[in-house]
């Protein structure tokens, strides 16, 4: 099968194997889909060209026609008022019918993913906190011996690097403010839940930078079950921070220099908000959650 995930800065593919429950081959491509969204509450042309662009060059590498596909979008989307417009016109150029999942949803199946990560890293995989920081939008999961409780919440990379180009440290404050009644009612959250799990571009990176990985060569198997202290984090954003645009961005991607140096800021606040020194760092996420539940469902409804 393959599964879809058109977030609100990249767009994700993967080809995955029920029998095995393995990855076959991936794709991203970032796409900003929430550029300039705060403004216009549209999703812009440049935008759009670049999904289309993605989708395409990914119908080179997959058989749209021959898997089952199943394709799922999310903040962005959810706030575009011309979404439903887009998506008409990539069903109709591709043949692929993306749904709008809510953020618990989001937050559901990306939760699926770590869980089947965890356990294949050998880690404690029912109990942890999860943060997802994407581009539009954070989805925070506290799980306790299996039993979870999920929010989403409507900020992320992309739209605290274009709505607060300056004293973004002081802003990412401000608005972490936002998860406090989440949080309030998780007592001695470490001791708790034992473990902080992070799926995210952002905290990709900088794993794979640390590791002196470029972009282009990027691996999800040496990323995967990565434990990052705080500090690490600082590490690599002073490191990014002094690098040239085009130095930088053979680790970061082409335009991302300044996204990954705001997410750095936010992980940090997030780990400090949350109590935690160390997180262990992710690369599965919405589209393998995506995978799995088709795998484990034999009625294909709902996402």
């Amino acid at each position: 099968m393959l599964t879809f995930d058109l977030g609100s800065n990249t767009l994700r593919i993967l080809e995955f194997d029920c029998t095995t429950q393995k990855r076959i081959q991936a794709y991203e491509k970032i796409v900003r889909t929430a550029k300039d969204l705060h403004k216009t509450n549209l999703i812009s042309q440049s935008s759009q060209k670049a999904i289309f662009d993605a989708l395409m060059e990914a119908s080179s590498l997959f058989d749209f026609k021959s898997h089952q596909c199943f394709c799922v979008t999310t903040q962005a989307m959810r706030k575009a008022q011309n979404a439903h417009e887009i998506i008409g016109k990539i069903e109709r150029l591709f043949g692929l019918k993306f749904e709008i999942i809510t953020g618990e949803m989001e937050a559901y199946l990306t939760s699926l993913a770590i869980e089947t990560a965890l356990a294949r890293e050998k880690l404690i995989s029912d109990t942890y906190v999860l943060f997802d920081l994407g581009g539009g939008s954070t989805e925070i999961t506290f799980s306790f011996q299996g039993k979870k409780i999920s929010q989403s919440f409507p900020f992320g990379i992309v739209t605290i690097a274009e709505q607060y180009p300056e004293n973004t440290s002081e802003k990412v404050t401000e608005i972490l403010e936002s998860i406090n009644d989440f949080i309030v009612s998780h007592n001695n959250i470490p001791q708790k839940y034992l473990q902080l799990v992070t799926t995210a571009g952002t905290p990709t990176t900088v794993s794979a930078f640390l590791q002196g990985l470029d972009y282009a060569h990027y691996d999800h198997q040496k990323v995967n079950g990565t434990i990052m202290h705080i500090n690490d984090f600082e590490l690599a954003y002073q490191q990014l921070t002094l690098m040239e645009v085009e130095e930088a961005e053979r680790y970061t991607g082409t335009n991302r220099k300044d996204l990954v140096r705001v997410g750095i800021l936010i992980v940090q606040a997030l780990m400090r908000k949350l109590g935690f020194e160390t997180c262990v760092v992710m690369d599965d996420g919405l589209r393998e959650g995506v995978a799995l539940f088709h795998c484990n469902h034999s009625t294909h409804s709902g996402v």
